[in-house]
């Protein structure tokens, strides 16, 4: 069969690509990160929408987010747009500018609207969003694969991923909440719509430098395949299968936690300063950790080692913090840094796990499809986030939360707990024991990959 790229580059990539692939997901995380940390108290505190609703909202839409990433995974796999650029890049351009559009209405809620009306607007934007996250999000993701198949090169994408993707949530932290502290109502509205003008216009930016500066270089044999054989292919696949429940998870610990965050510095810390405290501390400790010592760590232990390595420190890190006291913040910033090193550490090798899927299902079934591969993985992740943010929303509307209020009785800050901390813990927990399943070593992998070149060549 014809191929879409006749040569396979064996070269390293230049810090130039690698840095720009990790700017796409810094452009990603204006809309994820921003929805993981303030979508549900934006709600629940600025559009006056209950806790319960919000947290069957997120549930559902995400749900829905994550079956429409097998849609997205479908269309891009089949090459619906013109190939002169690669089956991935074009998406970046045809489909940012919708979602970062779409993600100034979902924090847009018209503040004259009844209950209903509200809770409407915010299901159909919502969902609109995620349409359009995947695919963007879909696409980008898939790109890795399709840059190179040296791991080693495969870890440099995906701590550049990690890097760039954190310093956006960095930088929402500190850009929203100063700027939104202290003021309520219309004029808190209008600040957010501003606020969220503005992303857009830096996300359309950094996606023209994603595509401007990567380039699909890896051998792709199957054009248009059928969905017989895309599902036989995904079906033969045990390490996505591994990876994918691995990773539901890790993203469900990962949702209650940013669900939960800002409740937790504002009722059981005292004041929401301490997000950005927390913010500072962990996340850049996270940040060097992760960065620094996670490509030297795979290359001595394996991606899955390391994976694991990081679930388990994460999990211990919130046991811990569920009994930590808070009437002095420091232990529970202790907690937190521990926990975002583990928890960065892994999902940098998470993606790197993933791009190492696609080799097996082509070893495994005969075809190599990056788009369906990477939604699917996609979508379990979406359905622990999912899982993971509405937790703490349940769980508040459990302990009868009454919002802006300047204090919460005991039942609502133990909640609170629960989701920061309990939640968490025991996810990660059940992330480390998973992987113990994952078929593919980093050895196992090149060989592999020899044996796909070898297919080729006959």
């Amino acid at each position: 069969m014809p191929s879409e790229s006749k040569t396979m580059s064996a070269e390293p990539l230049r810090w130039r690509s690698v840095i720009s692939y990790g700017l796409g997901d810094a452009a990603n995380n204006f809309v994820f990160s921003l929805g993981l940390m303030f979508l549900l108290p934006y709600y629940t505190d600025v559009a006056g929408i209950g806790a319960a609703a919000a947290g069957t909202l997120l549930m559902t839409v995400r749900v829905y987010d994550a079956v429409m990433d097998i849609t997205a995974g479908r269309v891009i796999d089949r090459g619906c747009l013109p190939a002169r650029h690669g089956r991935f890049r074009p998406w970046l351009l045809w489909a940012s500018a919708p979602l970062l559009l779409l993600n100034v209405a979902v924090f847009s809620v018209p503040s004259g609207w009844s209950a209903a009306g509200k809770l409407v607007y915010a299901y159909v934007t919502y969902a609109l969003l995620g349409t359009a996250y995947s695919f963007v999000n879909v696409p980008y993701g898939s790109l890795a694969a399709a840059m190179t198949q040296s791991p080693r090169q495969r870890s440099r994408l995906a701590a550049a991923r990690t890097l760039m993707s954190t310093a956006a949530a960095i930088f929402l932290a500190f850009a929203l909440v100063p700027a939104l502290r202290d003021i309520h109502g219309e004029a808190l509205q209008n600040r957010l719509t501003l606020l969220t003008v503005a992303l857009a216009v830096a996300g359309m930016a950094l996606y023209a430098v994603c595509f401007s500066t990567t380039r699909e270089v890896v051998e792709r044999r199957t054009l248009h395949p059928s969905w017989r054989e895309s599902w036989a292919t995904l079906a033969s696949n045990r390490a996505l299968h591994v990876l994918c429940l691995a990773a539901l998870c890790a993203l469900t610990g990962a949702g209650s936690l940013s669900a939960s965050a800002m409740y937790f510095a504002r009722y059981l810390l005292g004041d929401a300063r301490h997000f950005l405290t927390f913010t500072l501390v962990g996340t850049p400790f996270g940040l060097l950790v992760s960065v620094s010592l996670g490509p030297a760590l795979v290359e001595r232990f394996g991606k899955r080692a390391v994976f694991q390595f990081g679930m388990a420190t994460a999990a211990t890190a919130h046991f811990l913090l569920f009994f930590a006291p808070t009437a002095h913040p420091a232990p529970a910033f202790a907690c937190l840094a521990i926990a975002s090193a583990g928890l960065m550490l892994a999902m940098a090798v998470m993606w790197a796990l993933q791009g190492d899927t696609v080799e097996y299902g082509e070893w495994r079934g005969g075809m190599r499809l990056e788009g369906l591969n990477y939604s699917l993985f996609s979508l379990t992740r979406k359905c622990g986030l999912a899982l993971g943010g509405s937790i703490p929303a349940f769980l508040l509307a459990g302990a009868a939360y009454a919002p802006n209020q300047a204090t919460q009785d005991a039942g609502v800050l133990t909640a609170i707990r629960e989701g920061v901390a309990l939640a968490p813990a025991i996810a990660f927990s059940a992330a480390f024991l998973v992987m113990f399943l994952y078929p593919l070593s980093d050895r196992r992998f090149l060989e592999l990959v020899r044996e796909i070149k070898t297919r080729r060549a006959k």
